[in-house]
């Protein structure tokens, strides 16, 4: 284990190495008479015990640096005072873990009905996924206040992933609707040139173009379909967040028609709230059961061009319905020339917890299931998109 260095660290006093490092310890440690520091904490960096304390220390620990004690206290001002000190002391990612634990810890969601709890937190997309849990049961004064916390998470989301996604869809759709026999007015004679470099004549100083490289005549309109199908119960809260962002960006794609269905035990069509994906966050109701074979049920349904069609699935693949129903419908579609992805999360974390057996039954169908970072779904989209293997992130 290594201490490294905290925001806001004083240095060592005279550059003295073993100083600093009886403080960083002491610090990790929490002042217990047996962390064996020896070390007293005074100024700032007391403040920052004090914080770290009100998280993670022992009701009864003994106090060190300055009297304090742990817990945050039943009231909003309080925890606002603390979130306060937190954003002061510590790094924004570190303080996104410290208000996750302390929405785990210490019941912090229940204060997150107050604006003023609200307005101090650093907004992420797991908090994201907390307030949309507890919206419904809001008071409306604070609802207001949640909304634009959600709104400015969303907007980072969609501005950090929607020119790369954007570039990355169209450059898959150029070359998925690329044609060799194409009519005169359709060939790309850049790419064509390219093809046939090869059968350059020095003496004429020409090309001749035994292969022509153009565009079918309908490239201009839709040319593919996309189906998300999201499961929103309560452990799939990131995915959620990411597929709502992504859903948007997908539906201003002029030649992708896009659609988002979300789950529990019912399925809910968001479609038509894709050109915000605040709204469609509101839309969803997170927790309760698992019916897979239900929402693929209804994407079956909505598909009228199987060979052109994308299902992405987003579930941990715990399922509540019928299995083999399920997995017969993934065949059915693929069978139809639908091309299935199963991502097991659409997030930051890595792969969760998810049911290895379904996951080995879709893998067999030819539906392999992986987890995926935000950051790399547009290559997914994109190997989907052009039918060729997807790039599935080395689990190791």
């Amino acid at each position: 284990m290594t201490a490294e260095p905290m925001s806001g660290d004083t240095g060592s006093t005279g550059g003295d190495a073993a100083e600093e490092r009886l403080r960083r310890w002491r610090l990790v440690l929490g002042g217990d008479p047996a962390d064996g520091t020896g070390h007293t904490l005074t100024g700032r960096d007391a403040a920052m015990d004090g914080a770290l304390t009100a998280l993670y220390g022992k009701e009864n620990a003994p106090r060190g640096g300055r009297d304090r004690a742990a817990g945050l206290g039943g009231s909003a001002p309080a925890v606002a005072r603390w979130l306060g000190d937190i954003r002061t002391y510590f790094p924004s990612s570190v303080v996104r873990v410290m208000q996750r634990d302390a929405i785990d810890r210490l019941g912090l969601a229940t204060l997150l009905l107050e604006p003023e709890t609200l307005e101090a937190v650093e907004a992420d997309v797991h908090l994201v996924g907390t307030l949309l849990s507890l919206y419904q049961a809001m008071p409306e004064t604070t609802k207001e206040t949640a909304r634009a916390v959600v709104r400015k998470v969303v907007e980072d989301l969609r501005e950090r992933l929607a020119a790369r996604t954007r570039a990355t869809l169209a450059g898959a759709l150029d070359r998925s609707a690329r044609v060799t026999r194409p009519r005169h007015r359709d060939i790309d004679w850049h790419r064509t040139i390219s093809a046939n470099l090869r059968h350059y004549l020095p003496e004429y100083r020409t090309v001749v173009p035994q292969r022509l490289v153009g565009y079918a005549r309908a490239s201009r309109s839709v040319r593919r379909e996309v189906v998300l199908c999201v499961d929103q119960s309560g452990s799939m809260a990131a995915s959620v967040v990411y597929a709502s962002v992504f859903g948007a960006v997908l539906a201003s794609v002029p030649s992708v028609e896009t659609r988002l269905v979300v789950f529990d035990t019912v399925v809910a069509d968001l479609t038509d709230r894709l050109d915000d994906p605040v709204d469609v966050l509101f839309g969803t109701r997170l927790g309760g059961g698992t019916d897979i074979n239900r929402a693929l049920a209804y994407c079956q349904s909505r598909i009228t061009r199987p060979a052109e069609t994308v299902v992405v699935l987003i579930s941990d693949l715990y399922e509540g319905g019928i299995r083999d129903e399920m997995l017969g419908r993934v065949a059915a579609m693929r069978a139809a020339g639908v091309r299935f992805v199963t991502l097991l999360a659409l997030s930051d974390e890595g792969t969760p917890a998810y049911d290895r057996e379904h996951a080995a039954a879709l893998a067999a169908l030819g539906a392999p299931a992986f987890a995926c970072t935000p950051d790399h779904f547009p290559e997914v989209m994109a190997a989907a998109i052009e039918g060729r293997p997807l790039p599935i992130p080395d689990a190791g």
